[in-house]
């Protein structure tokens, strides 16, 4: 069995460009996709006890029709599940992708991720979630907890969707930096591709050295390569790189080297992907 681009699409202003960054990937290595929305478990459903102290007959009446409108509301949900499937699923075959498959899930987002990882080659998810535009300066709680658990590549969407055609990765010397320049060797996607490897920092003997292995690696496998040293603080500096020298998508190690940093999303990896207005695919 081939191993599937998963795209997570949830219904907010992220899930087009999700779709349309799956296509293209698809587009340059064959696979198939699957679209997934999964319900959480609050979704559809209430919780609360609204009958409160009445009398028997009318807490009984109450506590039917609080029933009924929990079934209609979890009904509900799964239509717009359905449609969000649909809607995703017609973009990509705008795109001219024609393997496609679609699942609905109930439960909880990361263990349901966890069951199916297997068969992924890359989990493509939108920055943000459905409250996007109200949540501007935060990352989606899904996204996050999606990047602690994942083992697989993980293409974080922008909003919009653009051509890629020039890559810049964020290179540190840790063990998820190199695991990324080894997956971009091997990937068809990057094929083609101009790769910008920069790192931030002071330029000692050892960094030097690692860098140009990277290079060497992807030279070796037939990329365009250029690599770099340059001053500053990563989280600014690679910033500003992106924007003012127009990279279409950043790759980096979703951890550097600190232990305390592998408990939680490393701090450079929050801010590159709050402030960078391109994709960001994360390698653990």
């Amino acid at each position: 069995m081939s191993e599937k681009i998963i795209a997570l699409v949830d219904g907010s202003t992220y899930s087009a460009s999700v779709c349309e960054n799956a296509a293209w990937i698809a587009a340059r290595t064959g696979a198939p996709v699957q679209l997934m929305h999964v319900i959480g478990r609050r979704e559809g459903a209430e919780t609360r006890d609204h009958s409160g102290a009445i009398a028997l007959g009318a807490r009984t009446a109450l506590l039917n029709e609080l029933a009924q409108l929990d079934e209609q509301r979890a009904k509900l949900t799964m239509e717009r599940g359905r449609a969000i499937l649909d809607d995703a699923s017609a973009i990509l075959a705008r795109a001219g992708v024609t393997d496609v498959t679609t699942r609905l899930r109930h439960g909880d987002i990361v263990e349901t991720m966890a069951e199916i990882e297997a068969e992924a080659r890359v989990i493509v998810i939108g920055k943000r979630g459905e409250a996007a535009d109200f949540a501007t300066g935060h990352l989606g709680s899904n996204l996050e907890r999606i990047v602690r658990s994942s083992r697989k590549p993980v293409f974080i969407a922008a909003r919009a969707f653009r051509p890629i055609a020039k890559v810049l990765v964020a290179f540190d010397g840790g063990a998820s930096a190199r695991k990324a320049i080894a997956h971009i060797a091997q990937s068809p996607v990057f094929q083609g591709l101009a790769v910008h490897v920069v790192t931030v920092g002071n330029a000692s003997t050892e960094m030097t050295n690692a860098l140009d292995t990277a290079r060497g690696t992807l030279e070796g496998a037939g990329l365009a390569t250029e690599s770099s040293i340059l001053p500053g603080q990563p989280e600014t500096t690679i910033g500003k790189l992106v924007e003012d020298a127009g990279y279409d998508m950043l790759v980096m190690g979703a951890y550097g080297h600190s232990r305390i940093r592998s408990l939680i999303i490393g701090s450079t990896t929050t801010a590159m992907i709050r402030t960078c207005k391109v994709p960001v695919v994360l390698m653990r």
